[in-house]
């Protein structure tokens, strides 16, 4: 199974996101798809399988994945100030991946009736969940 996480800026939510799906699913096929080099390499030292940068990776490697994990920003075009091109958001949005998305105000969008909380805590419901789905 193949899951994708992506991330930018310093790649801190992917972090903890590839932390979280190698210990709760060790089987699964982690790619790291960061939207700069610096998330990427903080994914990739978090235990990511593989890893890859930019706009091209990130449409490609959705492409044919089980799972996309990742920002709210990330279907956003310009989101994550400016990191997630137009092309990345439609590739991401309209992938055939179940979306497993993390509200973060930081990407300009925030989402009405979800309750703040810790980061950590928002990671380990998006584990969980994928976990569930694909069970």
């Amino acid at each position: 199974m193949k899951i994708v996480v992506i991330d930018g800026q310093g790649g801190r939510l992917g972090k903890l996101l590839v932390e979280g799906v190698k210990a709760r699913l060790p089987q699964a096929e982690v790619w790291a798809l960061g939207t700069n080099s610096i998330a990427t390499a903080t994914m990739l030292k978090a235990g990511a399988d593989c890893g890859a940068t930019g706009e091209n990776p990130v449409v490609r490697g959705v492409a044919d994945a089980d799972a996309v994990l990742g920002p709210i920003g990330i279907v956003v075009a310009h989101a994550i100030l400016g990191e997630v091109t137009p092309a990345m958001a439609q590739a991401v949005g309209g992938c055939r991946a179940k979306k497993f998305l993390v509200p973060m105000n930081s990407c300009g969008v925030v989402i009405a009736g979800v309750q703040e909380q810790p980061l950590p805590g928002y990671v380990a419901q998006v584990v969980e969940q994928l976990a569930t789905s694909l069970a």
